[in-house]
């Protein structure tokens, strides 16, 4: 197969079916054998304002979205005046002048499809709405691509809806795809694409990753309560729990959700819940519930930017510093950042072993931007996992009453569940001795706290440490964590294609912290730039409080977008002049 790298992406109106004709699109190459990685936007409204999808389709192995784009349909004159900056030279665009009217003149390295597209919708599919899958036949003609692949993807999408909808959105297709064909071929500067189907991959959101993480890591209860943009996995566990034995329920509010998730903890059932920021202020209290009664409990948390209600439907890494001190007081947690799905779906998968096998409270930092894009990847290997197993207590062996939170010296304490014969099982948010009775007696409470934070030690064996991608010396080193990482490995390649080595140091653990491993690895760094999407430099901040490393160049981004890899080569660019 030939490289190929291009950008497709299509805007309009709310409830004009974006999000659904870049997910056939995406799709549709996911099958052609190509790597996809998708990314949508929308606006904070019910119905109404711009929305876009853009997809990026390679014959490598990509790991975020571009800024420049090959082909854009515009359904509106709004889309093409808000993205026409991102069109490359040579783009094509794709509109339907009938329902509004574009100056070409005014952009003469543009290719323009006039085509009528939601005339064709309605004598092919009898719906003027399907103009988006008149648009998806059209780009594929512009690309030189079988049409066979996109009218399968087409069937299974709207297979529920039965056959004459399926038959409509084809042939609807086909109509585009007829026009764009018919067209002198010259006047187009056409992208070839061929198919190249036979290499087994999955299209998944970070969200759908996350949950099918819990269910390869053994997820029997999931309480949740909506909250853009964690919703999803709720959606999916709805979907596809109970063939894994996983109870779902949709909860009243957060405070519900995580109360039912300790409380099944408590009685012995691996728990996970998942909010945004909002909403893990309402969970605050449980966490220190969970933290103080030895609880396992898994919390995902899918940032957007704050305060108070911010930008819902946007994105940010502004809640690593909230959830590593979340509650009052002091006790140990684990917390996570994957970068991509399929770290998604591995770090879920441990976290819930963690928080069984260390009896803490964990928790799982996503963004909007990882929650819902798209990112082509390997089939999860579910078969391949391997559970914690709780080791029984066994009350012919218990000398006098159970010692729920006896002082041992890894701090994980022997673990039995209501109902268990012969013993009595005590759970106390007071400050405790380790038969589970209220104490305030000086000694005890020291032994309790040293107790319980000597878990962060032993499990540090388990915890993967920051990964190195790129050479190991290099004159300069970026430094991430979360999601940021696909945006920086791209800007690598872009950097490395223009003689600039550089490597990476991500970070997916950021508790606790590999202070040591960090503190030496940067000691021995030339140029260091910190980048992370918040206004404060957290991670940065953290490793100077962890380590004492100042790092001196920061890229911080606030602004709700994702980053893009053409800003991080700029600012590089910028540092070396």
């Amino acid at each position: 197969m030939s490289e190929v790298d291009f950008t497709w992406k299509i805007g309009g109106e709310a409830g004009w079916g974006i999000k659904s004709s870049g997910f056939i699109f995406s799709k549709t190459f996911v099958r052609s054998g190509y790597h996809v990685f998708s990314y949508d936007e929308y606006p904070s409204l019910v119905r109404g304002g711009h929305n876009c999808f853009q997809a990026r389709v390679s014959s490598r192995k990509v790991y975020s979205q571009l800024r420049l784009v090959d082909i854009l349909v515009a359904l509106n004159k709004e889309s093409f005046y808000l993205h026409s900056n991102e069109l490359k030279e040579g783009a094509v665009v794709i509109y339907d002048g009938g329902e509004f009217s574009l100056n070409e003149g005014e952009f003469p390295s543009i290719s323009f499809i006039n085509i009528p597209l939601r005339k064709i919708a309605a004598e092919k599919g009898g719906k003027k709405v399907m103009m988006n899958n008149v648009a998806l036949g059209a780009s594929m003609a512009v690309l030189n691509f079988d049409l066979g692949i996109l009218g399968d993807v087409i069937s299974d999408q709207f297979s529920d809806k039965g056959e004459d909808v399926v038959l409509a959105n084809i042939e609807s297709a086909q109509g585009g795809y007829d026009y764009v064909n018919a067209l002198e071929r010259k006047a187009l500067d056409k992208i070839v694409v061929r198919a190249n189907p036979g290499e087994g991959r999955m299209l998944v959101t970070g969200n759908e990753a996350v949950a099918m993480g819990g269910l390869a890591g053994g997820l029997q209860f999931y309480p949740a309560y909506p909250m853009t943009p964690a919703s999803s996995i709720l959606h999916f566990l709805s979907r596809w729990g109970e063939q894994y034995g996983v109870a779902v329920v949709q909860v009243e509010d957060e405070l519900s959700a995580v109360n039912m998730a300790i409380g099944a903890a408590f009685a012995g059932v691996r728990s996970m819940t998942a909010t945004s920021g909002g909403g893990f202020c309402l969970m605050t209290e449980g966490l220190g519930l969970a933290g103080m009664t030895e609880t396992p409990l898994v919390i995902v948390v899918s940032q957007r930017p704050g305060p108070a209600t911010g930008l819902p439907t946007w994105t940010e890494q502004g809640d690593l510093r909230f959830v590593l001190h979340a509650h009052q007081g002091s006790f140990p947690r684990v917390v996570a950042a994957p970068g991509d799905v399929a770290e998604a779906f591995e770090v879920t998968r441990q976290c819930l072993d963690m928080a069984e096998k260390y009896q803490l409270p964990v928790i799982i930092l996503l963004d909007k931007f990882l929650s819902e894009s798209y990112e082509s990847t390997d089939f999860f290997k579910f078969d391949q996992t391997k559970f914690h197993q709780v080791e029984k207590v066994k009350a012919d062996k218990v000398r006098g009453d159970y010692q729920r939170y006896a002082f041992t010296s890894d701090g994980v304490s022997p673990r039995a569940f209501p109902g268990h014969p012969g013993i009595v099982v005590r759970a106390n948010s007071d400050e405790h001795d380790p038969f589970g009775f209220s104490t305030e007696e000086i000694e005890v409470r020291e032994k309790m706290m040293e107790k319980r934070f000597r878990k962060l030690e032993s499990l540090k064996v388990d915890l993967p440490q920051p990964r190195l991608y790129g050479q190991d010396e290099a004159p300069i080193t970026f430094v991430a964590w979360g999601t940021t990482k696909g945006a920086v490995l791209e800007a690598q390649r872009i950097l490395l294609g223009e003689g600039i080595s550089t490597n990476l140091v991500h970070f997916v653990y950021l508790n606790p912290f590999p202070s040591e491993v960090v503190g030496r690895r940067l000691e021995q760094c030339h140029t260091v730039i910190c980048v992370e999407g918040n206004y404060d430099g957290l991670l940065a901040g953290l490793i100077r409080e962890k380590t004492g490393f100042n790092i001196e160049h920061k890229f911080l981004k606030y602004d709700g977008r994702p980053f893009y890899p053409e800003e991080i080569v700029s600012k590089v660019r910028e540092l070396i002049k």
